[in-house]
């Protein structure tokens, strides 16, 4: 009996080695194999880690030296071991995830339809279940789920409901600029000041506001919170991938789990309180909860089934996606347009310009915004240096037709590098890395010489991000007031140093002289 009893435990440890032979060496030293094969170029495969000591090796390195002002090819220090995996290949290369190889995109035909073809090329699942932990909802969800969820929420970003918002965008840029105001003490027109953590609070109050309308108090405490979790989880996965490692009792994961609780019971408060106001038929749904719920309410009532449309959980994480996404783009949007226009004074006075020919001193309206011409040019040529997401990840599916890649195994993941994207001369001309909003001048798509997927500040296809619209009528609002308000120029203590945590920040701030015009 004991005998057997051996035989059985030593059996499945002999499986069990076996699958892990084969998930962390045979099987990706045949994919490596087929790639080569195909014509791919890339490091050997390391043992588990893949390129991830590397990257971690050269990430540090970069991030102890800034680079020079008017630098902008940042992609060096920003997402190091692709550009230089990129720069020894060539574009047909892939880069190793752990034991799976991930293939560089760079093609824009290829990002079309990767982009266009969502049900098919999803995202990764690897390390998602950390990631929820932050933020779930619509950008991680797939297929019909998220059809629904996309279907439910285009009414609250809607154009005519983004603009019953402006109002309340209107009152936080005020602020904002009279706080800048009274920093600069009597008798004098000028101060130095850090702007990012006042675009950091300026877009927390205005998704607090828009979001929740009168519990915009009780949001900010989200906010606060997401950013520590935002934190942590780029810590987590700046580690190997361990299957399962999410359930082990560490200092990160028992924190993440804690924030991840906080956040759901405080949503979930305002929620309640939203939805009985709804009831008693006192409340217009004129934030973003209040039209998602609205719309929600409709599709259950339609279908006569409270399933058919959203849980409360789908909500509260539908509401962690406002903060996370909402808050964090636009003050990155923001700091970078202050950086970039403190360092060609040329461009902020024709910004400036227009600002005083199109809005004046009245309130700031819709028209008005639709009419500046230069600061969306200058916004452009900002998301197209320093776009937020550096990456855009998703996986291959067994049989789907990409290029010359029909025969390869599914296991491949798809990397979309963006910034490097954006900064190729082959599609961008020989001023690729300097800034010109000049050649925005005519749109979009004639700066791309019709080849939209080279321009991916947030992303494309189906999947597009939902809150553009949005993003850009705050980052309107915000710069019109500060340019018909002050005058402003790097300070000397700047220190040019674009990071990638999460999404691409000045690692050491954005300090600049205000002049009060």
């Amino acid at each position: 009996m004991a005998a057997a009893i051996l035989v059985f435990v030593a059996s499945i440890i002999l499986i069990f080695a076996w699958m892990a032979l084969n998930r962390l060496w045979l099987k990706p030293k045949k994919l490596e194999k087929q790639l080569r094969q195909h014509g791919y170029q890339g490091n050997s495969y390391g043992f588990w880690f893949g390129d991830k000591k590397e990257e971690l090796s050269m990430l540090t390195e970069a991030e102890s030296k800034p680079i020079p002002l008017y630098n902008h090819d940042i992609a060096p220090r920003v997402v190091p071991v692709l550009h230089k995996l990129v720069s020894d290949y060539g574009k047909k290369c892939f880069t190793w995830v752990g034991p799976t190889p991930n293939l560089i995109i760079t093609d824009p035909e290829m990002i079309k339809e990767i982009l266009n073809k969502n049900f098919i090329y999803e995202k990764p699942l690897t390390n998602f279940a950390l990631l929820k932990l932050f933020v779930d909802g619509l950008p991680l969800y797939e297929g019909d789920k998220w059809a629904k969820h996309r279907r439910l929420l285009n009414p609250a970003f809607h154009h005519e409901k983004l603009k019953g918002m402006l109002p309340a965008i209107d009152f936080c840029c005020c602020k904002m600029i009279k706080k800048w105001q009274n920093m600069i003490m009597e008798g004098r027109n000028t101060c130095e000041l850090d702007v990012w953590p006042s675009f950091q609070a300026l877009t927390s109050d205005v998704i607090s506001r828009t979001a929740f309308g009168s519990s915009y108090e009780e949001g900010s405490s989200v906010v606060e919170l997401q950013a520590e979790q935002a934190q942590l989880l780029v810590e987590g996965l700046a580690l190997p991938y361990i299957h399962g490692s999410r359930f082990l009792p560490t200092k990160r994961n028992r924190r993440m789990k804690e924030i991840d609780r906080q956040v759901r019971l405080l949503i979930k408060g305002i929620i309640d309180k939203r939805m009985k106001v709804m009831k008693s038929g006192n409340g217009s749904p004129d934030d973003l909860l209040g039209i998602l719920l609205e719309a929600n309410s409709k599709e259950q009532l339609e279908h006569g089934n409270k399933n058919a449309g959203m849980s409360i959980e789908d909500v509260i994480e539908e509401c962690k996606v406002f903060y996370v996404v909402g808050q964090e783009t636009t003050a990155i949007l923001l700091v970078w347009t202050m950086i970039l226009l403190g360092m060609y004074p040329s461009w902020q006075d024709r910004a400036r310009k227009e600002v005083d020919q199109v809005i004046g001193n009245d309130k700031i309206n819709a028209d008005h915004l639709n009419h500046l011409k230069v600061v969306t040019m200058i916004l452009y040529e900002v998301l197209r240096l320093y776009t937020p997401n550096a990456l855009i990840l998703r996986k291959k599916s067994k049989g789907t037709d990409l290029g010359d890649l029909t025969s390869l195994q599914a296991d491949i993941g798809l990397l979309i590098p963006v910034i490097l994207v954006h900064h190729d001369q082959d599609l961008w001309g020989a001023d690729a890395k300097e800034f010109n909003p000049e050649r925005f001048s005519k749109g979009v798509l004639n700066a791309t010489n019709g080849q939209t997927a080279a321009y991916l500040p947030f992303g494309a296809g189906p999947r597009i991000c939902i809150g553009q619209n949005f993003t850009m009528l705050e980052a309107k609002v915000a710069l019109a007031h500060i340019l018909r308000t002050f005058s402003f120029e790097l300070s000397p203590s700047y220190t040019h140093a674009p990071y990638n945590s999460f999404t691409i920040k000045p690692q050491y701030g954005a300090s600049l002289f205000l002049h009060r015009l």
